[in-house]
């Protein structure tokens, strides 16, 4: 299985181009002169065009502004304009901060209070508090819409600074104010903390049913997952439960790993980028062989409704849960020069049907919603009505 990758040179030449626009512009555009004139494409003249009301804007500032103006400062804000402006949420410039915090967070463990989050028109949702973590015991819930950190607004077009602000040294206090549906505002202060993520567990329930529970997608994933499935096929467990709730994805490879040690042979997710170009993950021949169950809800995102969709299509379990989150895009991150980083969306991704579920998620084959009462504690297995269903559909497939 393959993984994208995209060279340092061009990233560098894109954040060379950025720096050299307080140089003169002319530098940009090669002119070749014939007869004594001056020759340029209208794309060279237009890239000339923009970048000069750039230097305009920024000619201005420098001589009328009242303050000292910070150059770097100034730059890294024109970057941001510059991404800002495609107007894709998951396309983001990083500085060296934000960077080094999404580095840090898919390697396993980082410092705050223990949230997924992601953009939904504008805002930011919670897509999953982390288990054990300053978020998951002070009770906020998948759905809870951030609006202040630290009584600073914030909105889903800044999602990277926000998530930034939340993040912190431990032990230091940060207050989120959410917006829960029917209950209005609420404010909670956090203390933060290390927060080490163990995405996978394992457990052996009610009649010989295997459990495993992935929280994301990280470096790690697949190899605790194959050893978790290892040691319940030991026990010769009689079904598994493949529990995604709450899981907002994470990195491509680790899900498609999973997927190749449960179905067979077929292509478990395709991405087809700007020029056309498509790009196969495929699953050998070795399959799972005891009846599966996948949960779902809202908060199982990305990589997560990848393993969900390839599942449907290749009619390899039963899905049970809410409709998923519906992030069907696949983002490259692509390091820069002062350990700053780009992530842009290379790709539109579509399960084995040829379906793209960005925008609407996967409807579960059967539709099953926690009650709300049971959505603000955590809850046995017998408790769980989710996990319950899946015991009887798996009972029925013995």
């Amino acid at each position: 299985m393959s993984k994208r990758q995209i060279s340092i040179k061009k990233a560098i030449s894109l954040i060379l181009i950025t720096n050299l626009i307080t140089a003169s512009i002319l530098i940009f555009v090669p002119i070749p002169f014939i007869g004594g004139k001056k020759i340029v494409s209208k794309q060279e003249y237009d890239f000339v065009k923009q970048f000069g009301k750039m230097m305009s804007i920024k000619s201005i500032l420098e001589q009328r502004y009242v303050d000292k103006i910070d150059e770097n400062k100034l730059v890294e804000g024109a970057v941001k304009g510059m991404v800002d402006g495609i107007g894709d949420p998951y396309t983001v410039f990083m500085n060296k901060k934000e960077f080094e915090d999404l580095l840090t967070h898919t390697q396993g463990s980082y410092a705050g209070v223990g949230l997924y989050v992601g953009n939904k028109d504008g805002k930011i949702v919670v897509v999953a508090p982390i288990e054990d973590t300053p978020a998951y015991k002070a009770g906020i819930l998948s759905g809870d819409i951030i609006i202040k950190v630290n009584d600073q607004e914030v909105s889903g077009n800044e999602l990277e600074k926000a998530t930034s602000m939340i993040k912190g040294p431990e032990g230091t206090k940060v207050k989120l104010t959410i917006y829960r549906e029917g209950k209005g505002t609420i404010d909670f202060e956090l203390t933060r903390a290390k927060i080490i993520i163990k995405s996978v567990k394992s457990d052996v329930i009610e009649n010989n049913i295997g459990y495993i529970r992935i929280t994301t997608f990280d470096e790690n994933t697949s190899e605790a997952f194959n050893n978790a499935l290892d040691k319940l096929l030991n026990q010769e467990i009689k079904g598994l439960i493949i529990d995604l709730r709450g899981n907002p994805g994470g990195l491509l490879d680790q899900c498609t790993k999973i997927a190749d040690r449960i179905l067979g042979e077929g292509t478990i997710v395709y991405t087809i980028d700007n020029q056309g170009k498509r790009e196969e993950w495929k699953s050998d021949s070795n399959k799972l062989n005891v009846p599966l169950v996948l949960l779902v809800d809202g908060g199982s995102a990305s990589a997560s409704e990848i393993l969900t969709g390839a599942v449907r299509d290749f009619k390899a379990g039963v899905i049970i849960g809410t409709r998923t989150f519906g992030k069907g895009l696949v983002q490259d991150i692509i390091p820069l020069p002062n350990n700053e980083g780009l992530k842009v969306t290379i790709a539109r991704y579509y399960t084995p049907s040829g379906e793209c579920i960005q925008g609407k998620g996967i409807e579960p084959h059967i539709v099953l919603d926690l009650p709300e009462k049971d959505k603000e504690r955590e809850l046995s297995y017998k408790e769980d009505i989710q996990i319950q269903k899946a015991i009887e559909v798996l009972r029925s497939k013995q």
